[in-house]
């Protein structure tokens, strides 16, 4: 009861929710789960009802980092965009997609062309990812036995062409 008269417990939260605020905003700390990206597009796939952002990856130590919670965007040639994103997230839906189904990006009207499982380690990205003749969007994500780490043995590819 002494101990309680010399504190003040307004005085230790206000203290407290001080130090927490200028954690936050002063030093640009943010919140564990709370992840932003630049936005760069949007991709719509109605027959699955997936409306999502897209950020523009760069490869970083080889790797491209596929964004948590909203499709990442890799264009490195002419009319070759790639579209990524996780299999547990955004693209949870994304087998259901099927030939001649709509897929709208930024706007443009694409149909799908093909629909390939592949496994991973078979997979060339150079060729996957070269020079198109025709404006071509290809989609991937996980697929098949997951693997420790959150990997999986194969890929889901959709491509789809500018109508």
């Amino acid at each position: 009861m002494e101990l309680r008269k010399h504190l003040d417990y307004r005085k230790i939260f206000i203290a407290l929710f001080c130090l927490v605020f200028v954690a936050y905003f002063a030093y640009g700390l943010t919140p564990a789960e709370a992840t932003y990206y630049d936005v760069s597009g949007e991709l719509e796939i109605p027959v699955i009802g997936l409306v999502s952002d897209v950020t523009k990856v760069e490869i970083v130590d080889n790797k491209l980092d596929t964004p948590d919670d909203i499709v990442g965007d890799y264009s490195p040639n002419h009319n070759a965009t790639f579209l990524f994103g996780h299999s547990s997230g955004v693209f949870t839906e994304l087998d259901n997609v099927r030939l001649r189904d709509a897929i709208i990006y930024n706007g443009a009207s694409y149909r799908v062309v093909a629909r390939d499982m592949i496994t991973k380690s078979s997979i060339n990205m150079n060729k996957l990812l070269a020079e198109k003749d025709r404006d071509t969007l290809i989609l991937m994500t996980c697929a098949g036995t997951l693997l420790q780490g959150g990997d999986a043995t194969h890929r889901l590819i959709i491509t789809a062409v500018r109508e």
